[in-house]
């Protein structure tokens, strides 16, 4: 089983429609998982730097690291939920205020050291959505990018890659990430204009898969989703991102032959047979990961 920060946020009752997130203490991680009691299986990877708007931080991305390094392995973990615990926040990108402190030496370094981040979460074996409720700028859109599935709030303004009016270009996989995901024309507007985009306009472009409701947030509208995604076999689940995401380098035959293996691996599992019961006594399969 996981271990995750003593101190967790605590989902409030609704108010206008929407769940709070609170914080209990300001000496809380920056970067912490926690389970998400109300949906068996679904984890949240929570940022939580409110006064920043969770720009990233050398420790911020130290912890998540961390955090990324344990979730890797347990195999409990149906679906992972990236989110701020603050409402009306997600990813500020770098935190330049510490980058003017740092040196060269250390600026390169935690770039290397966010590259790694964003590798390993891409690479994570279960289903993982990032829940948008806020600016995603710079590196904190490239930290959504790492993850399977975007969901915005639908009053989110500013989600964009402003690297090149700011004399640089993304260094986090904004480049390459956006391409594989809207294409190269709408990744060079995004990139060369430099301006951001609203919730609907990322919807619109593919940027993220769905917007919440008026009445709800992207956080709420991520948790329904992982609720769906979580309701089937989680093998099949962990095989089907594996079979997916090698689809990009494999010439079409021999990603067909990787797809066909895989298949097989899950043939004699037991979530295959359980599926199999159900089928036949038409009632809804119980699956544990088996």
């Amino acid at each position: 089983m996981l271990m995750f920060a003593r101190h967790v946020p605590r989902l409030a009752g609704k108010t206008l429609g929407r769940r709070f997130i609170q914080v209990e203490a300001a000496a809380e991680k920056q970067a912490f998982l926690r389970p998400i009691e109300s949906h068996p299986g679904v984890w949240g990877l929570a940022l939580n730097r409110p006064k920043s708007k969770n720009a990233i931080s050398v420790a911020l991305l130290q912890q998540l690291r961390e955090c990324l390094e344990t979730v890797q392995y347990d195999k409990s973990v149906r679906a992972l939920v990236l989110h701020s615990t603050t409402l009306g926040s997600f990813c500020a990108g770098a935190d330049l205020i510490e980058r003017r402190t740092m040196s060269q030496m250390q600026v390169n370094k935690f770039l290397a050291d966010l590259r790694d981040a964003l590798g390993k979460l891409e690479a994570l074996p279960m289903p993982t959505i990032a829940a948008i409720d806020g600016p995603a700028l710079g590196g904190g859109l490239e930290m959504s990018l790492a993850c399977d599935l975007r969901v915005a709030g639908h009053n989110v303004t500013k989600i964009g890659l402003p690297e090149t009016g700011l004399g640089i270009i993304p260094g986090a996989g904004g480049t390459q990430r956006v391409t594989r995901i809207i294409g190269p024309s709408r990744a060079k507007d995004l990139v060369f204009t430099a301006r951001s985009l609203t919730a609907t306009e990322c919807l619109e472009w593919g940027l993220v898969n769905y917007v919440s409701t008026p009445e709800t947030t992207g956080y709420d509208r991520a948790l329904q989703l992982a609720e769906t995604i979580t309701r089937n076999a989680p093998l099949a689940l962990r095989a089907a991102k594996q079979a997916i995401s090698r689809s990009d380098d494999l010439a079409l035959e021999t990603g067909l032959d990787f797809e066909r293996a895989t298949y097989e691996t899950l043939l004699k599992t037991q979530d295959r047979l359980e599926a199999l019961s159900a089928f036949k006594e038409k009632r809804k399969p119980m699956f544990t990961g088996e």
